[in-house]
């Protein structure tokens, strides 16, 4: 999915720190040299004010994290640091095994390595926009270090896709290119948002980022990929699965607040248009991840078929366009049930209690 970032789109720039360089020998430049020192000397009157802290176009220093005014997006922060994780600590040898014996369909192969295919260029993707477009135009520097996090975290999510290719030791060029040669999953990677001016341009991409790309794309992928640790197949995969979900949980709801919050200051962007185009979007959305999923599996594995997809893609779409104050338009059903066991981290096991080491109890933890 490519992102289209207006360049009129405003955006404070943050305050320089002052540079001091030592003369180069000009007699001028050394004669004001003390007179420059002497004017950074005494106190400064302009301290940050936490009313005038915005999420776009605030006019306030945005090196200064505190006061904080988005608790919110702060608690996703230190939320987000208890939860780390890495690849390397699951262990990869019942998966390996599995994959080298006779015992997988080629059917269950392919969902393996179209979903390969997909995410391991999607969340590089992700971090790309956060890093060279939705960062620059966020000017709150909360939500900004809940950002880096989420860059980081997409870093780890494309080296445990990375690890699982490597372990299977499947053919990574064929893997890497997937999202240039697979049209399903081209589709998704080539999904645009149309640019229209200003500050509306900037809702309109973030609400195709956080609230179809990593709401809506991500997952008929998680359904197929956790559904085989249901069955007690490719468990070290699974498990890697379980933590990027989490991840992603916590990126698309933070998107969401930061959407929200966007439209409650400034509610003139939040246009009859505006909400049309995007319900809009999210209806093509649904159409590529449900012919995402038929391709990926014709056929049906493991109790889940292409057919059940349709149906859970409407029903995840409608949720998400709930959260944005949008109406739902599909009415479907949840066919996987048990999902909603795997997103509601309370009613699950303890996700590290297989770890050499113990960051958090993730049931500590809040996801809503």
């Amino acid at each position: 999915m490519s992102i289209i970032w207006d360049e009129e789109t405003t955006t404070a720039a943050p305050k320089a720190a002052a540079i001091l360089t030592p003369a180069s020998g000009n007699p001028q430049q050394a004669a004001e040299e003390p007179a420059k020192l002497e004017s950074l000397q005494g106190e400064s009157t302009a301290r940050v004010k936490v009313d005038e802290k915005k999420i776009i176009n605030c006019r306030a220093d945005l090196n200064q994290l505190v006061p904080i005014k988005y608790q919110w997006a702060w608690q996703k922060y230190l939320d987000a640091c208890a939860n780390h994780w890495m690849p390397q600590e699951i262990n990869m040898s019942r998966d390996i095994e599995l994959w080298k014996s006779n015992q997988m369909t080629e059917d269950e192969r392919r969902v393996v390595k179209r979903n390969m295919g997909f995410f391991s260029t999607a969340d590089s993707l992700v971090a790309n926009n956060i890093v060279l477009a939705a960062y620059r135009h966020i000017t709150n520097p909360e939500c900004r270090q809940y950002m880096l996090r989420q860059a980081f975290e997409e870093a780890v999510h494309t080296h445990a896709y990375q690890y699982i290719i490597e372990s299977l030791g499947l053919d990574e060029g064929e893997v890497f290119n997937m999202y240039h040669e697979v049209n399903s999953i081209h589709g998704k990677a080539d999904f645009e948002t149309e640019s229209f001016k200003g500050a509306q341009t900037f809702l309109e991409n973030l609400i195709g980022y956080y609230v179809i790309m990593e709401g809506i794309f991500f997952y008929s992928g998680f359904v197929m990929m956790l559904n085989f640790k249901r069955q007690n197949r490719l468990p070290g995969s699974g498990e890697q699965f379980e933590y990027i979900l989490r991840d992603e949980t916590m990126h698309m709801n933070f998107g969401i607040d930061v959407i929200n919050q966007i439209k409650a200051e400034n509610p003139d962007l939040w246009t009859k248009e505006v909400r049309e185009r995007s319900t809009d979007l999210v209806r093509q959305a649904v159409k590529l991840e449900v012919a995402y999923a038929q391709d990926t599996m014709p056929r049906g594995i493991l109790g889940i078929n292409a057919g059940m997809f349709e149906d859970y893609v409407q029903y995840v779409a409608d949720r998400r366009l709930e959260k944005i104050g949008l109406t739902k338009i599909y009415g479907s059903e949840n066919p996987f049930p048990w999902m909603s066991e795997v997103l509601d981290l309370r009613k699950e096991k303890n996700f590290f209690e297989t770890r050499v080491t113990e960051y958090q109890v993730g049931g500590a933890l809040s996801w809503d």
